[in-house]
């Protein structure tokens, strides 16, 4: 008698420890590299342009899921972070001649280091207060960036150079997204793989209740530190690329609505989760223009609609937000788990 496959069941810790567990699942991800790195190919400068924010979105909010969706260490200063990253990068390739490639490790960890100084506060209080703890980094740190006009120019901001390697620059939508996608899959992977370490379980124990944790014989004061110190770090490399791409920042970019758009993300998507993160940064990435295409398609019947949904565009990402705690509090990837789970007991209701 044939018996049919019920699940996924691992009889070895190589097996448990593999990313992709079966054959169909890597066949799938082969199938989706190749869609990455065709893809300019059959996307017009609009739909590229859109690719490469949200690329450099789900790398911000990867980081910041590491660490309140999978160390519960609750951030608002994650936009404030990317704007060091972003400073960091500028002057390093700016100003000292730095090339953009060793610029861009070199951006993730002064963020990091800067991450690692404002996650102190972790080490005594969580939950509201460390938010309210990390708001006041946000507001320190754009407070320097605008008064510190030596260095970062003020508001006036600092025109950043295009990548290059030789005489060929990146300074086009589609040769920017090889870099973006190039290195999201590298965070992706790294992310993935950290739910599987030692660390990752560490942030896992913390996160559901640090005192047992600690007791087990987790430190708290190290592993509390590298969740910032990693999430910072991705949101130092989300600025250099961002600064990079558009090639000028100013403060105006990395102010509180920018760290509340993150936190937004990894809620929307799924907290504790990497497919969350992308899921989530690709909704709010992509919300504004689906409003501004209704808004466009609507114009010639209500012509002042345009006007009126830019109006209320921050109530409707709140009033998302609001529906996705009541209907949906578990995110975009739990969703995805409940349809997958449906098909897969299909026609069967157990």
């Amino acid at each position: 008698m044939n018996k049919l496959p019920a699940g996924l069941f691992n009889i070895s810790y190589r097996e448990d420890r593999q990313i992709f567990h079966t054959k169909f699942i890597r066949f799938w991800m082969v199938i989706l590299l190749i869609l990455i790195i065709t893809g300019p190919f059959f996307l017009n400068g609009y739909l590229l342009s859109l690719a490469d924010l949200t690329g450099i979105a789900i790398i911000g909010a990867l980081g910041l899921n590491i660490l309140t969706g999978m160390a519960g260490q609750i951030s608002l200063g994650h936009g404030a972070f990317i704007g060091v990253g972003a400073y960091a990068s500028a002057l390093l390739t700016s100003r000292l001649g730095i090339s953009f490639w060793l610029a861009l490790p070199m951006a993730g960890f002064v963020a990091a280091a800067v991450g690692l100084f404002f996650g102190i506060p972790s080490l005594r209080i969580k939950g509201l207060y460390l938010a309210i703890a990390t708001l006041a980094s946000q507001v320190i740190i754009i407070f320097t960036i605008v008064h510190w006009r030596s260095l970062t120019n003020g508001t006036s901001g600092i025109l950043v150079p295009s990548p290059n390697i030789g005489s060929f620059e990146f300074d086009t939508d589609r040769s920017f997204y090889y870099i973006i996608f190039g290195v999201l899959v590298l965070a992706t992977l790294y992310a993935r793989n950290l739910f599987r370490t030692r660390v990752g379980r560490a942030f896992i124990a913390i996160r559901d209740n640090d005192i047992a944790a600690e007791i087990l014989g987790v430190n708290l004061f190290r592993y509390k530190l590298l969740a910032f110190f990693i999430s910072s770090f991705y949101a130092g490399i989300a600025g250099s690329l961002w600064a990079h791409y558009i090639t000028i920042i100013t403060p105006e970019h990395f102010t509180m609505v920018v760290s509340i758009n993150y936190l937004a993300m990894i809620i929307i998507g799924g907290l504790g989760s990497v497919l969350g993160s992308i899921y989530g940064a690709i909704f709010i990435t992509l919300l504004p223009e689906f409003l501004r295409v209704i808004a466009g398609s609507l114009n010639g019947i209500f012509p002042d609609i345009g006007n009126a949904l830019g109006a209320l565009r921050e109530i409707i990402f709140g009033l998302t937000v609001i529906l996705f705690l009541i209907y949906e509090p578990n995110g975009l990837y739990h969703r995805w788990q409940m349809i997958k789970a449906y098909w897969k007991l299909w026609p069967f209701n157990y």
